[in-house]
């Protein structure tokens, strides 16, 4: 019984894109998805890894290349430009962005509220937004 409820168990939000991601990183290079599934090592079916590979393309957090019949994955963004992507996509949705990012940010703890200043007050980069 407990092996079916381990079985059973759902995956958190992005569990599995976080550990798709993670096994593309370990690649030498461009991965199939086959070489995801194999390395990953669970129960996940190949059409599984199709479909998480297909949203992380759809959230520009890696890009493919045509392999024969099937895609080269590589991964275009680390951890922290996945959760950056979400975070953006949930402030686009919201009518009033002050309001949510000021409640945000009057949540952040003092040292994380340091952390922001920081960053805000740096010059910007060449070529990012």
């Amino acid at each position: 019984m407990a092996e079916e409820r381990q079985r059973s168990r759902r995956r958190g939000q992005g569990e599995l894109e976080a550990m798709v991601l993670s096994a593309l990183r370990e690649a030498d290079g461009p991965a199939t998805a086959g070489w995801v599934q194999e390395r990953l090592g669970t129960d996940l079916a190949y059409t599984t890894v199709v479909t998480i590979l297909t949203r992380l393309l759809a959230k520009g957090a890696v890009t493919r290349r045509r392999a024969g019949r099937s895609f080269a994955w590589t991964p275009a963004s680390d951890q922290a430009g996945l959760a950056a992507h979400r975070m953006r996509k949930m402030l686009d949705a919201e009518s009033d962005r002050q309001a949510v990012l000021a409640s945000f940010v009057t949540g952040l703890g003092p040292a994380d509220e340091r952390l922001l200043r920081e960053l805000l007050e740096r010059p910007e980069s060449d070529g990012e937004d």
